[in-house]
């Protein structure tokens, strides 16, 4: 009882903590290593005379390149445990986008960031089931949101970057690669995960029931099996809308305030922290009766409503308020996710399933980089073309997540 009286936190063992750690700092330094691009197109399009949809590309790439790491690492998570995959896509990541500062053409960069996506997709599909078996079930909304929440923390750290280290190095054509040349610096994460951090328990329970499997099919092959691809083609419309919806709100983001004329600092630190927030608690009201549905759908509906005051104020306070607004809904909407994809899927495609359905989403959602850089490149305002997709994502959302079943309190 006094266990139970304890406050959550409490209630979670070293090994959960250090377990989540990995999941949450490969996916921090993940989200620092793509949004640090987004600061730096214009120095890009200047360096290579490329137009902006041709900038917008290097983020396209990038996240169609994460379908096969999710893929990869997904299948290799449920057949040979989370860890080691994890390890492995923090590496690949890393040094792909150092060798991206090296590029002396446009095509070598775009293929650098496209060979960082499947870094990128391997370390959100073999990390989130890593963490989400570790921790106890009446908690797994609450560790989805924190998790979720490490790209943003991510995307606020570029932020800072970007405003204080940046201008001290542009130098010439040297200062958007030396930007880059920081993404080798999560490499260093793995030797922690190697030495601290314990594999799955959920993972090494099934572990003998995979081995009598007389079958031997691997992971990704099971989530087109009768039982669970109607999961499977669901789960991965759901991250599409969600994924198209998040980055209609935050790809162009910050050239949209440099169009402005004012820095970007503030309100993208006020973006991601809204988002931080917001992860965090969409993940807990997701753990009520409200359910992973309803918190979704009600962060979502509400970061609809502030579009207007997202994209189209100029004036510093609205401005601002529609930053924080945007984060705390808009972008919390995705505290349920992480959680959400486990409770889709059996242990034994956990990784495959989830990892396949998230980065799906974010192959389909590649496009939208490219087709607002294309609407603007066409003569529409930048705002007005991040609106309209913005719009598309959150209706299509909201309509997907309820067409689907309520996953909370599903036993993993």
């Amino acid at each position: 009882m006094a266990s139970m009286a304890a406050p959550w936190w409490r209630r979670v063992t070293r090994d959960q903590w250090r377990a989540f750690g990995a999941a949450y700092l490969g996916w921090l330094l993940d989200g620092f290593d793509f949004t640090i691009l987004t600061f730096l197109l214009v120095d890009i399009e200047r360096s290579f005379t490329v137009s902006s949809a041709l900038a917008g590309a290097l983020g396209t790439v990038t996240l169609m390149f994460r379908l096969v790491g999710g893929i990869g690492a997904g299948t290799a998570a449920d057949r040979w445990g989370r860890k080691g995959p994890l390890m492995f896509s923090i590496l690949w990541y890393s040094l792909f986008a150092f060798l991206g500062g090296f590029s002396t053409t446009y095509r070598v960069l775009f293929a650098c960031r496209a060979l960082f996506g499947i870094g990128m997709g391997g370390v959100w599909a073999a990390g989130m089931p890593l963490a989400i078996e570790h921790w106890p079930a009446e908690l797994r909304g609450t560790v989805s949101g924190m998790l979720q929440s490490g790209y943003s923390m991510g995307f606020m750290v570029s932020a800072f970057v970007y405003q204080f280290v940046y201008p001290l190095v542009n130098r010439g054509n040297t200062g958007w690669r030396m930007m880059l040349w920081l993404g080798a610096l999560p490499a260093l994460l793995v030797f922690w995960i190697m030495r601290s951090v314990k594999e799955s328990p959920v993972w090494l329970e099934g572990r003998k029931a995979r081995a009598t499997d007389s079958t031997g099919s691997l992971a990704i092959s099971k989530l087109f099996d009768r039982d669970l691809v109607i999961t499977t083609l669901h789960t991965s419309l759901v991250m599409s809308a969600f994924l198209i919806f998040y980055h209609s709100i935050t790809f162009w983001y910050p050239t949209l305030i440099g169009q402005m004329h004012r820095r970007t600092l503030g309100p993208l630190v006020l973006l991601n922290f809204g988002a931080v927030v917001g992860n965090m608690l969409w993940g807990r009201v997701s753990e009520t009766r409200v359910g992973r549905r309803g918190a979704a759908a009600l962060a979502t509906l509400g970061g609809l409503a502030a579009v207007p005051l997202y994209v189209f104020s100029t004036s510093t306070g609205p401005l601002l308020t529609g930053a924080l607004i945007m984060g705390l809904l808009g972008v919390g909407n995705f505290g349920i996710v992480p959680t959400y994809l486990s409770e889709r899927f059996p242990t034994a495609a956990r990784a495959a399933g989830a990892g396949f359905a998230y980065h799906v989403g974010a192959a389909v959602s590649s496009l939208m980089p490219f087709v607002v850089g294309a609407l603007e490149d066409r003569g529409m305002a930048l705002g007005s073309a991040m609106a309209v997709c913005i719009g598309a994502g959150g209706v299509a959302l909201v309509v997907l997540m309820w067409l689907g079943p309520e996953t909370k309190g599903r036993t993993l």
